[in-house]
């Protein structure tokens, strides 16, 4: 069955465009990927995905686009036809794409207006070994966005783009797999909006390495470090100059794509964090607020 297989890259519209393009290269540790379009395109130096965020100049801060992969041109193409069916507002029909890297790919709204792009074909990019104690991201690890209706689209990312359901906090958060990573998404209830993005690090020690080079340059942990206990993954979380959260974390749980049945967690600070030590928490944070520009679309 054609489904999403992996997170490519988020696309920002934002306000201070320089402060952000600062961020991403001269901090969070991405590396810029030439253009010549006007936009920032930053990689991942331990992964081979052509580029991992975007960066437009824009009137507000907003997320104009979530791009996934999936394994082939044939598997584009099944999919814009399963979003269609299930009544998605298709933003243009399968294409070859003319953005850096290129590729074969579609765009359409999420049932809450939120533009996503699935695509293949899409050139490689050069990668390095990441070293321990560099401190520096791999790839993105997952993506969390907020939902109105957050049950109903767990259900479509479940039934249209071939997402399992990993695990529950409560009734409230659900973790969704596209392959062996325990989450690639996860959804809350909210307006509709991006809560984070993720980023994998070689493992913990590297989390911390991260932390140290962040703090360096006057960026101080939102919440974290700490452990989640739904993957087990580390977590810290800081904010970017345009007021959106970027999340280090290492040691996702790998699980078997087919046959992992989700549990259901209590929430209890033990459990949104097992060590118990973080700084600040989900409080802290930005509170989420609706995604500029829902169902308009922005061809970049």
């Amino acid at each position: 069955m054609s489904r999403v297989t992996e997170i490519r890259y988020v696309g920002y519209g934002v306000t201070d465009f320089d402060a952000e393009t600062a961020y991403y290269e001269t901090k969070w540790g991405l590396e810029r990927v030439a253009s010549d379009d006007g936009m920032a395109w930053f990689k991942a130096q331990g992964h081979d995905e052509h580029h991992v965020v975007r960066l437009r100049n824009a009137e507000e801060n907003r997320i104009d686009v979530i791009a996934l992969s999936a394994d082939t041109r044939g598997d584009v193409d099944a999919l814009a036809a399963k979003v269609e069916a299930a009544g998605g507002q298709i933003v243009h029909a399968p294409r070859e794409l003319t953005t850096p890297g290129g590729g074969y790919g579609f765009r359409f709204f999420t049932p809450d207006g939120i533009q996503m792009e699935i695509s293949a074909d899409v050139a490689r990019g050069p990668k390095r070994d990441i070293q321990h104690w560099e401190g520096v991201p791999v790839k993105i690890s997952h993506i969390v966005l907020h939902s109105p209706n957050h049950k109903a689209l767990v259900e479509w990312f479940c039934n249209v783009l071939g997402f399992k359901q990993s695990d529950w906090l409560g009734d409230f958060m659900c973790f969704l797999r596209c392959n062996e990573a325990h989450h690639r998404f996860a959804i809350l209830p909210g307006p509709a909006c991006l809560n984070h993005v993720a980023y994998d690090m070689l493992g913990v020690d590297d989390v911390m390495r991260g932390i140290h080079r962040l703090k360096q340059m006057d960026v101080n942990i939102g919440w974290g470090p700490g452990r989640h206990t739904a993957g087990n993954n580390t977590f810290s979380y800081f904010v970017t100059p345009s007021g959106f959260v970027t999340e280090y974390t290492s040691d996702l749980e790998v699980v078997d794509f087919e046959t992992r049945e989700p549990t259901v967690y209590t929430p209890a600070p033990m459990v949104m964090d097992q060590w118990g030590i973080g700084t600040g928490g989900p409080q802290t944070l930005p509170h989420p607020h609706e995604n500029a520009g829902l169902f308009v679309a922005v061809d970049a």
